[in-house]
C-alpha cells in the first residue's frame, strides 16, 4: 500500500478543482489511521442565505460536509471518490462564522465507504452532522 496523502497533498488537491478553491477551503487536521480529516470554510458574502445577514446557505454546509467525507475516504484510496449518497442534518444556524467540518471514516469497504461528519462553527457550538456514502475504488 502506498503512502496516505499528506494534508499539504490534500490541500493541493482541494486547491486544483476550481469549485472547492472557490469555497477556500483550508485542510487544518489529517489522521490517516482514522482516517479522518478536518476542514475549515471561512464566511464569504456568496454563501449568506440572505444578503448582509451573515447566516450560511444550506447549500454551502452540503457542500463542505461532502467534500469533507470525500476526503476522509482519499486518505485510505490517494485518489478521488465518487459520492454515492449523503444526508445533512442542519442544527443551528451558523452566522458571521467560519465553519470547521471533522469528517472521520466509519468503514471503507471494497465497494462502499460510510463517513461521518460534524460542522462546527468558531465557538465549538455543533451546526450540522452529515453522513455520506462514497465508491472507493473509482478514481
Amino acid at each position: 500500500m502506498t503512502r496516505s496523502p499528506s494534508s499539504a497533498d490534500i490541500q493541493s488537491m482541494l486547491d486544483d478543482s476550481p469549485y472547492i478553491a472557490f469555497m477556500n477551503l483550508e485542510v487544518t487536521g489529517v489522521d490517516p489511521d482514522g482516517p479522518a480529516i478536518t476542514i475549515r470554510m471561512p464566511m464569504r458574502p456568496e454563501f449568506e442565505r440572505r444578503a448582509g445577514t451573515g447566516q450560511y446557505h444550506g447549500g454551502a454546509i452540503a457542500a463542505l460536509i461532502d467534500i469533507a467525507g470525500d476526503y476522509a475516504v482519499v486518505l485510505q484510496s490517494g485518489g478521488g471518490v465518487p459520492t454515492i449518497n449523503f444526508r445533512v442534518d442542519y442544527l443551528r444556524p451558523a452566522t458571521n462564522t467560519a465553519l470547521t467540518a471533522t469528517a472521520t471514516a466509519r468503514r471503507i469497504g471494497r465497494t462502499v465507504a460510510v463517513v461521518d461528519i460534524d460542522v462546527h462553527d468558531d465557538a465549538g457550538r455543533l451546526c450540522a452532522v452529515g453522513r455520506g456514502t462514497y465508491s472507493p475504488n473509482v478514481g
